[in-house]
Parts: structure tokens; C-alpha cells; sequence
């Protein structure tokens, strides 16, 4: 299977949103968003319930429309097109809430991520390339995935995802739920994904965890960036230490 790089050219950014503004009908949730994220990065995103995350997330997934304001993927545009056709272009999203088949193996909810594959060598290359991340799964494949743990329905999801082969990978608020022990084999996890070349865009609640993991960070506040930079200068600011850390 190939590495998780979109091998763009310029000055590295694989992922970019310009002025986005975006509403449920007449009520305005996001409102002039920009960002970035380089080819190779883990950049999180952090906010209080509310802020627009997650709105964020789907609009970046084609599953909601910008009312104004351009998305880019590798240089190309995605605002015009379908949920479908943005992933087949390398953008993975893992929702928050999972949205496994419960009723499903964990095998056959794997194999759903990479439906679209037909040739049975490649199809078993990525479950192996999958299992070598998560071995728990491996060990549960025919179970069923409604009788999972927590924080293996959450590595299932991941991992479901991560069989569609996506070059970034859009993770939304993995650790939502999960005992502390849990978050750290997670993050774990998250880390390496990224070692290996996988881009990451990291929405988190958990404002120390997200900015413990990531090069970079964006924090959303009622539907507008209200502070970026390096995670660790985020980290340290006025606004995130009193408002997500309570320090």
C-alpha cells in the first residue's frame, strides 16, 4: 500500500480553508474561518461544545454546503463536490460518535471502509497495514462490533477509516468518553499515524490533549478563530490556560 502523502508540490499545504462561513439556514454557525495544514502535520483544533467544531469537520467531509468562502485539497478545490467524491480524493473523517454497524463484525465493518476496493491482495494488505496499528482489532475480527469497549468502538472507527487509504485524516473528538488509560494508547496511536506520514486534523474538547499531540493549533469560540500558532505558544496563552485548562 502506498505511504499517506499526496507528494503535492508548492509550499506544502495540503489542506486549506479561506473565509468560510457557514450556516444551518438563517442561523450563521461559522463565520470567516481560515486555516491550514501542511503536508505531514498533526494540527489540532480546539473549542468548547458549541464552537463549531464539528461543523467544521462535516463542511471539510461535503456533508454540509459553505454559504460562502473556498476549501482546497491539495491545490484542487472541494467545495463542489460529494461526500463520496471527497473521499475517494484522500480526505478521511472519522464523526464523533463513531457510527460503526453494530451488528457487524469488526472484519465486515473494516472491509465496508474500503468497499470500494476489489482486488482481494490489496484489500488484505491494508487489513494487515490496519492490524499492525490496532492488534486489538485483529484479535476481535469477527466479533461484533456492538459488543466492543469503548476505546475499541473508537479504534475500530479509526481504523475504518484508515481503509479507505486517506492521504489527511479528520479525527473528531476521539477521546470523547473514554477512561484516561484508554486516551493514552489512543494518542498513541495518533502519534504513529502521523510518524508514518499520515496527515492529521485533531478536534478536541480535551484542550491539554489536543495541544499535547499537535506541531500546531487553531482554538474556535463561538464560530470564529480566536487564537493560532504552535501548539505549545497555544498552550501557554492567556486566553487557552483560563477558558480550557482552568489554570
Amino acid at each position: 500500500m502506498r505511504r499517506w502523502s499526496l507528494h503535492i508540490s508548492g509550499d506544502g499545504v495540503v489542506l486549506e480553508v479561506q473565509s468560510l462561513d457557514v450556516a444551518y439556514g438563517r442561523a450563521q454557525v461559522l463565520f470567516d474561518i481560515s486555516l491550514k495544514v501542511d503536508e505531514g502535520e498533526l494540527v489540532t483544533l480546539i473549542g468548547a461544545n458549541g464552537a463549531g467544531k464539528t461543523t467544521l469537520l462535516l463542511t471539510l467531509s461535503g456533508i454540509l454546503k459553505p454559504s460562502s468562502g473556498t476549501i482546497t485539497f491539495g491545490g484542487k478545490p472541494l467545495d463542489s463536490l460529494k461526500p463520496h467524491q471527497i473521499v475517494a480524493k484522500g480526505l478521511g473523517h472519522v464523526p464523533q460518535g463513531k457510527e460503526l454497524f453494530p451488528n457487524m463484525s469488526v472484519l465486515e465493518n473494516l472491509e465496508l471502509g474500503a468497499h470500494r476496493i476489489r482486488n482481494h491482495s490489496e484489500l488484505s494488505d491494508r487489513l494487515g497495514r490496519v492490524f499492525g496499528f490496532f492488534p486489538r482489532l485483529e484479535e476481535r475480527s469477527r466479533q461484533l462490533a456492538g459488543t466492543l469497549s469503548g476505546g475499541e468502538q473508537q479504534m475500530l472507527a479509526i481504523a475504518r477509516t484508515l481503509m479507505g487509504n486517506p492521504n489527511v485524516l479528520l479525527l473528531d473528538e476521539p477521546s470523547a468518553g473514554l477512561a484516561p488509560i484508554v486516551i493514552d494508547d489512543l494518542a498513541d496511536i495518533i502519534v504513529d499515524l502521523n510518524r508514518q506520514g499520515l496527515t492529521v486534523l485533531l478536534v478536541e474538547q480535551n484542550a491539554y490533549l489536543g495541544l499535547e499531540l499537535a506541531e500546531r493549533a487553531y482554538v474556535l469560540e463561538s464560530g470564529r478563530v480566536v487564537a493560532s500558532g504552535s501548539a505549545a505558544d497555544v498552550l501557554e496563552s492567556d486566553l487557552v490556560r483560563r477558558a480550557y485548562l482552568g489554570i
